[in-house]
């Protein structure tokens, strides 16, 4: 069974069609490629999928424990299913700690509640100590650990990328919505980003989608890429079909040639 699926999605902005009758079947375990030019609709329909944005027309699917449309649901009702994202532009909490960035992501796996917090009760203590633990071991594996009370604004930028990597793992997604994770990156932090990424997948069993420029990273992770142009899908398959599908050639080279 699919975990996602997208049926003839499609938002329109007055007359400007960002997402158009847009089909997919996402298979449990894959690592996703989401590619196109600059304004092909990449982070629109990612907005979809979180719910920042409600489609026009269509609908979308999380199959998890039981098949759920989006259409009434609002954001955090989404990440509660389990999908988690990340973004293009970091935003991440500058002021607070790397400790305190990843505790934000166990929001909703927090097990005591207000008036707990607020006496200080045994149950607030024992959730407070699983919390920690949980969030140094992920800092941990993102080698993270011994920053953990330096300030996220104070961090080399790609270890912002990972550190929101970690926040957004922190909520125990089922689905992952990776938004240009290697940009800004030197070809090294890059190679470790791609293996960090098929760990994650294999070490936490979940789907990843990413959009990503880096062609390179992306033939080398994906099992399946999908080409959007004008927000429309214009080709989908695998990377070496992709690499010789014509109409991507065009899309991004304007004529012959072969991509990556």
């Amino acid at each position: 069974m699919s975990v996602l699926q997208l049926n003839n999605v499609s938002r329109f902005f007055g007359g400007i069609k960002a997402v158009s009758g847009v089909n997919m079947d996402i298979a449990p375990g894959e690592i996703l490629g989401l590619i196109g030019p600059n304004g092909a609709g990449k982070t629109t329909l990612f907005n979809l999928l979180t719910g920042i944005y409600k489609p026009t027309e269509g609908d979308i699917i999380y199959n998890f424990q039981r098949a759920k449309s989006t259409k009434e649901l609002k954001p955090y009702k989404i990440g509660n299913l389990g999908v988690a994202r990340t973004f293009q532009n970091i935003r991440l909490f500058g002021n607070m700690t790397l400790t305190e960035n990843v505790k934000a992501g166990y929001h909703n796996k927090i097990k005591y509640g207000l008036l707990a917090s607020f006496f200080r009760t045994n149950r607030y203590y024992k959730g407070e100590e699983i919390l920690e633990k949980k969030v140094l071991e992920l800092l941990d594996i993102f080698n993270l650990l011994e920053k953990k009370d330096e300030l996220a604004k104070n961090l080399p930028y790609g270890d912002q990328r990972r550190l929101e990597i970690a926040r957004a793992l922190a909520s125990e997604p089922k689905i992952l919505l990776l938004d240009e994770p290697a940009a800004g990156m030197n070809p090294k932090e890059t190679n470790e980003l791609m293996h960090l990424i098929k760990w994650i997948r294999d070490k936490f069993d979940i789907t990843i989608i990413l959009i990503e420029h880096d062609m390179s990273l992306v033939m080398s992770l994906c099992s399946k890429i999908f080409v959007l142009d004008y927000g429309e899908v214009i080709a989908e398959g695998t990377p070496e079909e992709i690499k010789k599908n014509p109409k991507v050639i065009n899309a991004y080279l304007g004529g012959e040639g072969e991509l990556c």
